[in-house]
């Protein structure tokens, strides 16, 4: 009623299958229209949901990422990712440009989530070795959390800009905290040889040194 079979896609309305294609005259509103149109609600509360959606699964697949990350996976692939969340592959990259993009958005998660573990509770006038064992302990709580993520940013930081700068940030970051630290210890010796300690006690309390002692010694 009102319904041709045709063969090829025309500029009328129409309704799509995926073994035939047929055209209706007078188009049937859509049902989700209809019943908002019927509770009073406007298209834009429709918009509002399917962007809520979006923001939702957007940060399933951001999650997902993660996840995969810290079980050992550090190059998932699209599928891998959708099928942890629960989208297609396909929507993946509605959401994100490409693997790279998302790679950012989830580092940033990380360093978001991991931010609480960056106090240390222990002033600078305390002992050095009061503050050396806090400061190892801290450190060894951070990239415990940060592990498989960490692992990740690095072998993608030579390839990719923004990781690197992000990267060289956060060692920026870690570096001045233990300066910070033991600034009176760095103070009382002579300038070059405060700049060499520096350098040691940044190596040996670096995300590299953890990963070296934690699984190769």
């Amino acid at each position: 009623r009102g319904i041709q079979s045709i063969d090829i896609p025309t500029v009328n309305s129409c309704r799509c299958r995926w073994y035939d294609l047929a055209v209706t005259r007078t188009p049937e509103p859509a049902p989700l229209y209809t019943a908002l149109e019927r509770l009073g609600d406007t298209p834009g509360v429709v918009a509002d949901g399917r962007r809520l959606r979006r923001d939702r699964n957007r940060e399933a697949v951001v999650d997902a990422l993660l996840e995969l990350f810290n079980e050992g996976n550090l190059n998932p692939s699209a599928e891998e990712i959708a099928a942890r969340c629960g989208v297609s592959a396909r929507s993946v990259f509605r959401y994100f440009d490409d693997i790279d993009m998302l790679g950012r958005v989830a580092f940033q998660r990380q360093q978001e989530r991991v931010m609480p573990l960056l106090a240390l509770d222990i002033a600078h006038s305390e002992a050095t070795s009061a503050k050396a064992t806090a400061i190892a302990a801290q450190r060894a709580r951070l990239f415990e959390a940060i592990e498989s993520v960490g692992a990740v940013v690095r072998l993608r930081a030579p390839f990719n800009l923004v990781i690197a700068t992000h990267l060289a940030e956060g060692r920026a970051y870690l570096r001045q905290q233990v300066a910070d630290l033991f600034a009176p210890e760095l103070a009382a010796a002579p300038p070059a040889l405060a700049a060499q300690l520096l350098a040691t006690a940044d190596v040996l309390t670096s995300f590299e040194s953890w990963r070296l002692l934690r699984d190769d010694q």
